[in-house]
């Protein structure tokens, strides 16, 4: 991670960077509905975008979910969209996976929501899996277990082969806690196999995740691009392709990190604009998939899409 951008400080620019942000957030009204989660056969896949990098997942009879974030503000970052679900009409959540710590992937106060509505609904609280050194910031939420993996470990949670993959970001909660770790997760069973990036830059890594784990969906992000400074810790939405083409064994990308949150200069429809001109310009056909916020893609066993 460098120390300075455009000749100043790290921590100087980035906080230029968030006042622009923070205001110009505020000057757009609320858009998207949410709606209730459709549930899936134990059997089957379900995968449902909530917003920004959070999604549902319904895999081997589990309720997963990946940096849930349903608060409508950050501490002063508003969001521009509405979460696709609510957090108190999910169904029971078994396992929260959470790629970094920053707060538009780890929001506490709506971990706290999820597990109130899991101990309501069943009398127990969900499992969390997190970097190494993240593990202190949800001690006190009250989850039944705590994981934290470092890059390349695996562990198996409630019956799901669980790895944690390198990526190019990084974890500080503040700026100066550099020790937290960051990554993504290639989440399966016997039958799905699920990769969720976390935050990244495009990076030679890609391939070996394809190569040594070999998923079959590939949840990645395409926003917060530009200045290309960001670059350095984001894809853009035809390094996102690449990093498609380079896993190898994935045979659907779904698009994230982009539309709700406003935390790049570029325009807030272009990321998918340019995703999709990439994907015609390479005759993916049928290979990139964009949810709508609260939208379910329900795959069988095999990935025979219905």
């Amino acid at each position: 991670m460098k120390t300075r951008l455009r000749g100043r400080p790290f921590p100087v620019a980035k906080l230029h960077q968030l006042y622009r942000l923070v205001r110009e957030s505020n000057t757009q009204p609320l858009t998207g509905t949410s709606r209730p989660a459709r549930l899936v056969p134990a059997t089957d896949l379900g995968i449902t975008f909530i917003g920004h990098s959070s999604f549902l997942l319904q895999i081997g009879g589990r309720n997963v979910l990946i940096d849930p974030v349903f608060s409508t503000r950050l501490v002063v970052l508003r969001r521009q969209r509405r979460p696709g679900l609510i957090a108190e009409e999910l169904p029971p959540i078994d396992i929260v996976f959470l790629t970094h710590a920053h707060m538009d992937h780890l929001d506490l106060s709506s971990l706290r929501r999820v597990i109130r509505s899991t101990r309501r609904q069943t009398g127990k609280t969900p499992e969390v899996v997190v970097p190494n050194g993240v593990e202190d910031l949800v001690a006190r939420l009250g989850f039944s277990q705590i994981h934290g993996l470092s890059w390349w470990q695996q562990t198996d949670v409630l019956g799901l082969t669980v790895t944690m993959t390198p990526c190019q970001h990084w974890g500080a909660r503040m700026f100066r806690d550099t020790h937290r770790g960051y990554g993504g997760y290639v989440i399966q069973n016997r039958d799905h196999s699920v990769y969720h990036s976390g935050d990244t830059a495009y990076f030679p890594g890609f391939r070996e995740i394809g190569a040594r784990l070999h998923p079959r969906i590939a949840l990645l992000p395409v926003g917060a691009y530009y200045p290309d400074t960001y670059r350095t810790v984001h894809t853009s939405p035809e390094e996102a392709v690449q990093a498609f083409r380079d896993l190898g064994t994935a045979n659907l990308m779904i698009p994230m990190h982009y539309g709700t949150f406003r935390l790049g200069r570029e325009p807030m429809d272009e990321p998918l604009q340019r995703l999709q001109a990439e994907t015609t310009r390479l005759n993916m056909n049928g290979q990139l998939k964009i949810l709508e916020e609260g939208e379910t893609l329900h795959l069988f066993p095999k990935n025979r899409i219905p």
